[in-house]
């Protein structure tokens, strides 16, 4: 197993980073791609492993396609393939076995696909066939509180078939950024849709080939927010962000600014500062339910400066790449933070879970991070190197999301070498 050891001589931050395309637009392009009568140009895509292998695998004729730990590309794919000619197995790593597709599968049932499973019910691997009258049936009703990767799936389809999709989510929408990111893209390609209520209409159309222009990744900056957070002082350009964006991430902007850090758009992305005058905060509520992707971050800052963090909208945590929850606890524990449930309440009669972030981290011996084969986990607990020396394992896991994080972090001044 390989470990790194990340270290810091100061903790004042300057430099510039030049931010790689959004994984998750980069994918909802790749797909509107696909379904489009004609190719278009996509630029800034992700270099994420995650955007690398959706991209192999839409021009691919194999007929066994595996994603490997590719949570989006494995959800888009089972929509995408309902579509299409012959039949295909489509699999992934062992981790991706266990993250449930049930709810999309029925879905796609409904509008007619043919797909069965070829393990136990309700994961994968599947079995997708060519569907006979996919699409003749256009109302489908999906939880509101599922992932939003189900709900994009089934958008991203619906202007192709043949009545269009009426999509109804039943219950409280819990990712309405997400959604929003999807139909404002399908916009750009010419698709028009309607809002009402809890129902998404998006009648049968065709996407309009046009040049497209892929902005950062806003879960990529979080890491940088988190070390502006934890810095003396900083200065720290992040290119290629832009104001008024489609990712549920951007609430960094806003979020950061309790720990003193400012966000400054210019004519290439933003700036970062953060003053040596700058206050920590002794206590942070925040609903993570529309920024899941960022928790984790949060709380390693939280611990990072001491700031007591109470947290809620975490239920999707459970079943990303690992158990994050559960992880974010153990890893926290070994720098003598605390990452706890408390007890449920009640908002009327829906249920809400909370976890509290407590005790500033502190370390004699540089502690070694677990990371699950979670990108996010080595991500998010690198930044605590701002205050001493720290050991990740497996680091190689980034290049699901961000392949030249290691590379970008040497270039602000930390320092990386190989532990044993």
């Amino acid at each position: 197993m390989k470990v790194i050891q990340v270290s810091r001589d100061n903790r004042v931050l300057n430099g510039r980073i030049q931010l790689a395309g959004s994984k998750s637009i980069s994918n909802r392009a790749l797909i509107v791609r696909a379904l489009c009568d004609e190719d278009f140009p996509i630029d800034g895509l992700a270099n994420a492993k995650d955007t690398v292998t959706l991209q192999a695998l839409l021009k691919s004729e194999d007929e066994v396609l595996d994603v490997g730990a590719a949570g989006t590309t494995f959800r888009f794919l089972t929509a995408y393939l309902s579509t299409q000619p012959g039949t295909q197995v489509l699999t992934g790593s062992e981790r991706m076995k266990q993250r449930p597709i049930g709810i999309l599968v029925d879905a796609l049932r409904q509008l007619g696909a043919h797909i069965e499973y070829l393990g136990q019910e309700g994961y994968p691997p599947l079995q997708i066939g060519a569907a006979t009258a996919f699409g003749q049936s256009a109302k489908l009703s999906i939880p509101a509180n599922t992932s939003s990767q189900y709900i994009t799936a089934l958008l991203l389809l619906g202007p192709s078939l043949p009545d269009g999709i009426e999509l109804h989510l039943d219950g409280k929408i819990v990712s309405r950024p997400y959604i929003e990111m999807t139909l404002g893209l399908m916009a750009h390609f010419g698709v028009a849709h309607s809002w009402e209520g809890n129902i998404i209409r998006v009648p049968a159309q065709k996407y309009q080939a046009r040049p497209y222009r892929v902005e950062a990744d806003w879960s990529a900056a979080s890491y940088y927010y988190s070390l502006a957070a934890i810095s003396e002082s900083c200065e720290l350009q992040l290119d290629g962000l832009y104001p008024d964006s489609f990712q549920g991430d951007s609430v960094l902007q806003d979020l950061y600014q309790h720990f003193g850090v400012q966000t400054t758009f210019n004519d290439t992305g933003l700036l970062l500062e953060k003053s040596v005058s700058a206050e920590v905060p002794a206590m942070l509520e925040y609903n993570f339910l529309t920024c899941p992707d960022i928790a984790q971050t949060v709380a390693v800052t939280c611990a990072a400066v001491g700031t007591q963090g109470l947290f809620s909208g975490l239920e999707t945590l459970r079943i990303k790449e690992t158990d994050r929850i559960a992880a974010v606890k153990i890893e926290l524990s070994k720098v003598n933070s605390f990452f706890t449930p408390l007890p449920t309440r009640f908002s009327g009669n829906t249920p809400q879970e909370y976890h509290m972030v407590e005790g500033k981290a502190h370390w004699e011996a540089p502690p070694t991070f677990a990371t699950y084969e979670d990108h996010r986990m080595a991500m998010a607990f690198a930044p605590l190197a701002m205050l001493a020396p720290v050991q990740i394992a497996e680091p190689e896991v980034v290049v699901k999301s961000y392949p030249d994080y290691w590379k970008d972090l040497q270039t602000l001044g930390f320092q990386l070498s190989e532990v044993g």
